[in-house]
C-alpha cells in the first residue's frame, strides 16, 4: 500500500512540498520550532518519515521553505506609494506576521539558503528606498534601524509574561511588595500612572517608536 493511503485504502491529496511545509509551520505556530521533529511532522501527515525527503531534503531544508512561507506573507512595498508610507505598511505587516508565527522572530535573517520570497521581499525593499534617494548607504541605515526595531519589539512583545490588566496590577504588587514605600520612586510612577491607567497597551506603542525612526529617516534623507 502506497505511503500516501489511508488505513481504509482511501487516496489523500497526493503529497507535496508545500503540504509539508504548511503542516510543518502549523505545528511551530502551536508548539514551537523545537518540538518539530521529522518523525511527528509524519506522522501529522499520516505518512513514514522517509516520505518527507522526497520532498525537503533535510530539517535544515525545511526551516528554509517555512521561513520562505513567512516572508511570503509580508505585504511588499511595491506600487506607487511614497517610500515612507511604503515602510510603514510593510513594518506593521511585518510586525502582524511575526505575531503569528513568533518561532521565526530569530531566523528571519539567519537562513543561508534563502527562497525567493525571502529575496524578492529584500530586494523590493531596496528597491523602493533606492527609487526615492537613498543612496546605498542609506539604505544600509534604513534597513538596519527600521528592521532592528520591528524584530526587537517582536521579540520584547512575545516575551511579555502578561496581557491583561488584572495581571499587570498583581505583577506590579509582588514586584514592589518586598521593597519599602518609595525605594523605586520613578518606576513607581511609570507603572502606576502609565502602564496600569485603563487603555494603555504596550502594543501601541510600535506605532510612535516608528513614525520616530521614518521621520529621522526622511530629515536625514533631505539633508543629503
Amino acid at each position: 500500500m502506497s505511503a500516501e493511503a489511508t488505513d481504509a485504502g482511501e487516496s489523500r491529496p497526493p503529497l507535496t512540498r508545500q503540504r509539508v511545509v504548511q503542516a510543518a509551520i502549523q505545528h511551530a505556530d502551536a508548539a514551537g520550532l523545537e518540538a518539530l521533529t521529522m518523525r511527528h511532522l509524519a506522522k501529522t501527515l499520516n505518512v513514514a518519515p522517509m516520505a518527507l525527503y522526497r520532498h525537503v531534503s533535510s530539517r535544515d531544508d525545511l526551516i528554509d521553505a517555512m521561513i520562505d512561507n513567512v516572508f511570503s506573507e509580508i505585504a511588499l512595498p511595491l506600487g506607487g506609494a511614497g517610500w515612507k508610507q511604503s515602510m510603514r505598511e510593510r513594518a506593521f505587516s511585518l510586525r502582524d506576521v511575526l505575531s503569528r508565527h513568533r518561532w521565526a522572530i530569530g531566523l528571519m535573517e539567519s537562513r543561508r539558503h534563502p527562497g525567493p520570497a525571502n529575496l524578492r521581499h529584500h530586494d523590493a525593499v531596496i528597491g523602493k528606498l533606492r527609487a526615492a534617494g537613498f543612496t546605498i548607504a542609506m539604505v544600509a541605515h534604513a534597513y538596519s534601524l527600521l528592521d532592528g526595531y520591528i524584530y526587537g519589539f517582536a521579540l520584547t512583545r512575545m516575551n511579555m509574561p502578561l496581557d491583561t490588566a488584572a495581571e499587570i496590577d498583581a505583577m506590579a504588587h509582588d514586584m514592589f511588595e518586598p521593597f519599602p514605600a518609595n525605594e523605586y520612586p520613578n518606576l513607581t510612577e511609570f507603572v502606576t500612572d502609565h502602564v496600569l491607567k485603563p487603555g494603555y497597551d504596550y502594543a501601541e506603542e510600535f506605532e510612535y517608536g516608528l513614525d520616530v525612526i521614518l521621520n529621522g529617516l526622511e530629515l536625514a534623507l533631505n539633508t543629503n
